[in-house]
């Protein structure tokens, strides 16, 4: 056994720490291919070894001369001639490649406007700790070449009042009727949600396999919310206005999943056939053509706002972290460049995939206003059992490639307008209203005044207040206002609630307000910017906390 662990640990066929089973052959373990594992070489040729007395080890590290040094050893078999007198060959180490170098990017000064969508050309093209969708994939390209109907695309149902020969009732538009229908029949489901989503999962995903890809691994967060943005989608159907701007934010983000337009169909079948079992006895002819016909407009908005996005920007940016700052033990501030021009405003979030949870996105606001050299900061904080706030926290790194969706969020102000700011900030909600303040700044004050309230418990969590202080002290017409509502040391810190404390201010009047941090923050924040008579409609807040939890 000596002589055949030499040969294989010569020969390169051996593992350290591989076990040997008897009876069986020795094996190299498989592994999973990872990024940046050296191609695959052919073993070694072996000879067939000569049978000797005693085997003989010969180090690895043996220098030619040493080798030759070594007297031969007594032989009882036949004599065997000598190799020529010729340096041993040693096999070369495996070539292992470098790490993909990521292109520096060139940002154009202002986006472009002809309707001509840049070459997009990914950092990876085969990278399997990325999980890739979209171009590239082939049962994506298979959706992509379909030109036949699915055999579940939602059929037609007969009317339950007549309708001109050849028109399909399901494409005429939603009627008063038809939104009371809906109404009764979310009533009846809305109870068993949970069940109602669990069983369209599970018609989806019997009835189409193909589309199982499309999801995370683990369903729960994924599972509640495209049931539940369906359902509400279908409640706000009586304000088009509306339903068109959140439906057409839902279609341009879902691209970041893979989406195509043939996924719609299957979607809009399972989703009649779990309304129909759950809602029970009110479910007859006239509300399955109530809801087809929500579905369609759905769709129909979804899918004109993800081609239109299609003719201008790729369904998702790859961004490689530059910077990893930890400011606190569960608080990091990444810096990340994406690898094209990528567009958006101060107060808007985007979702962040990692590579180490594919399918799991997280919202996450950008912490700076757009900057010359295109580089984005996120300020993320690691939550309990928080799978992507974990791995942005404490396991990403200078180097690591994330995804991120496209903006989104309508937390922006019109500096034109020349009204006063008042920001409340909670915690790592703090970073749009930075992105605010920094945005003002460059449209210049215009006699404008900003006050911001950034809250925390402690006075250790106000991580980024230096920062806002050295702004402060740069721009005369920014005030910033420590709170803290835990006890410890509170040195020229308000104390109390901050939604409280902001009201113990004002007054407010004409002034309008930007509300960012944990979503029982925010809600109680609007209730006492309200009660201190702020419009509404000077009130903005996207609850992004809410989105990115986990």
């Amino acid at each position: 056994m000596k002589s055949r662990r030499t040969l294989l640990i010569r020969t390169g066929l051996g593992s350290a720490g591989a076990a040997s089973v008897p009876g069986l052959p020795e094996a190299e373990p498989a592994r999973p291919p990872m990024p940046l594992d050296p191609p695959d070489l052919p073993p070694a040729p072996v000879a067939e070894p000569v049978p000797v007395a005693e085997p003989v080890a010969v180090a690895e590290t043996a220098s030619a001369a040493e080798s030759a040094s070594v007297a031969a050893p007594v032989r009882t078999g036949p004599v065997v001639p000598p190799p020529p007198a010729e340096p041993p060959i040693v096999p070369a180490p495996p070539i292992v490649p470098a790490p993909p170098v990521v292109p520096a990017p060139s940002y154009p000064e202002t986006p472009s406007t002809t309707g001509t969508a840049p070459a997009f050309q990914p950092l990876f093209v085969d990278a399997p700790g990325l999980n890739w969708a979209g171009p590239g994939d082939s049962w994506s390209e298979a959706w992509a070449t379909q030109t036949q109907p699915r055999p579940h695309a939602l059929p037609s149902v007969p009317a339950p009042t007549a309708a001109a020969p050849g028109v399909d009732p399901t494409e005429l538009p939603l009627t008063a009727q038809d939104i009371g229908l809906i109404r009764d029949s979310l009533a009846l489901v809305e109870p068993v949600a949970d069940r109602a989503t669990a069983h369209f999962y599970a018609l989806l995903f019997l009835q189409h396999p193909e589309v199982r890809p499309l999801f995370p691994a683990a369903m729960d967060v994924q599972r509640d919310r495209l049931f539940r943005a369906l359902l509400a989608a279908a409640r706000g159907a009586e304000d088009p206005a509306a339903l068109r701007t959140r439906l057409s934010e839902l279609g341009r983000g879902h691209r970041r999943y893979g989406t195509l337009t043939g996924h719609y169909a299957p979607v809009g079948e399972c989703l009649v056939q779990a309304l129909a079992r759950y809602a029970g006895s009110r479910w007859d002819a006239a509300t399955e053509l109530a809801w087809r016909r929500a579905y369609r407009l759905i769709s129909t908005i979804m899918i004109e706002a993800a081609e239109e996005a299609a003719r201008t920007s790729p369904p998702w940016w790859q961004g490689e972290v530059v910077r990893h700052e930890q400011r606190t033990r569960d608080v990091a501030v990444l810096t990340v460049r994406p690898d094209q021009a990528y567009p958006f405003r101060a107060g808007q979030y985007c979702s962040l995939e990692t590579p180490w949870w594919p399918r799991v996105w997280r919202h996450y606001s950008f912490a700076s206003a757009p900057r010359p050299d295109g580089l984005l900061v996120f300020h993320v904080k690691a939550v309990q059992a928080g799978w992507v706030s974990n791995a942005l926290v404490r396991r990403a790194a200078p180097g690591d490639v994330l995804r991120l969706g496209p903006a989104a969020g309508g937390m922006t102000v019109d500096h034109s307008s020349g009204a006063d700011l008042l920001c409340l900030g909670g915690g790592t909600g703090i970073a749009p209203i930075r992105a605010l303040v920094e945005e003002a700044a460059e449209h210049g004050a215009s006699g404008r005044s900003v006050e911001v309230f950034y809250g925390a418990r402690t006075a250790a969590e106000l991580y980024d207040l230096d920062g806002l202080r050295e702004l402060a002290g740069r721009l005369p017409w920014l005030t910033v206002r420590p709170v803290l509502s835990g006890t410890g040391p509170a040195e020229g810190a308000l104390t109390g609630e901050l939604p409280e404390v902001v009201g113990r201010f004002g007054p407010w009047d004409g002034r309008e307000a930007v509300l960012s941090g944990p979503p029982a923050m925010v809600r109680r924040g609007v209730g006492v910017l309200l009660r201190a008579g702020l419009p509404a409609e000077r009130i903005r807040h996207d609850l992004v906390g809410e989105l990115a939890a986990g």
